[in-house]
């Protein structure tokens, strides 16, 4: 397993990006690429298809260097949205997936596959994106929480930096965005943890 970037190196390199630098997102890509494919693989599950994975991270890293949103502006922040990204991605293959079950007739893309994760059936991905944006309609920054901790892997550090908020708080608002989400997805009253 390779060395995590220096942070300074991740910074230097959207701040090319956003200046404009050819090639400047060419190289943070390839400076980022295994941490990218770890926090695909978190989100699909740990099955064997590497080129799942692969394709994953891909489409992740061309929507956000093509989509309309701002270059990140730090380390991150670059994470929570590939993560945001990857989890878009596989919350549209799972309503494919659902509609396709339904006999909608959706043609499968390079996802396809069985399930799209030994841990992650299409109903529990969906599950889970309502829940998450049932908590976003009542408080988005446990939202955000909870897409910097559980889809980008961000320590109660780096997620208190990107929140701008103390880790005091992103420890209390982690139990709360947690339980919030139990409740969502298990009708239980109380989570203890």
């Amino acid at each position: 397993m390779s060395a995590p970037e220096p942070a300074a190196d991740v910074t230097e390199l959207l701040a090319a990006a956003r200046a404009g630098e050819r090639g400047a997102l060419d190289r943070l890509f390839d400076l980022v690429y295994h941490e990218l494919r770890r926090i695909a693989r978190a989100q699909r599950g740990h099955g064997e298809e590497t080129l799942r994975t692969t394709a994953l991270v891909h489409e992740a890293y061309l929507r956000m260097v093509h989509g309309q949103a701002a270059t990140p502006r730090d380390r991150s922040h670059f994470f929570a949205t590939a993560a945001r990204a990857m989890r878009q991605i596989l919350v549209d293959q799972a309503r494919r997936r659902h509609a396709q079950k339904r006999g909608a007739g959706v043609r499968p893309d390079l996802f396809d596959d069985d399930r799209l994760g030994a841990s992650s059936p299409t109903e529990e991905i969906l599950a889970v994106d309502g829940a998450l944006g049932r908590l976003e309609e009542l408080d988005a920054r446990l939202a955000r929480l909870v897409e910097l901790r559980f889809y980008a892997g961000l320590s109660v550090e780096e997620t208190a930096s990107a929140l701008d908020v103390s880790e005091r708080t992103v420890k209390r608002d982690w139990r709360r965005a947690r339980a919030f989400l139990y409740r969502e997805l298990h009708g239980a009253a109380d989570l203890t943890a």
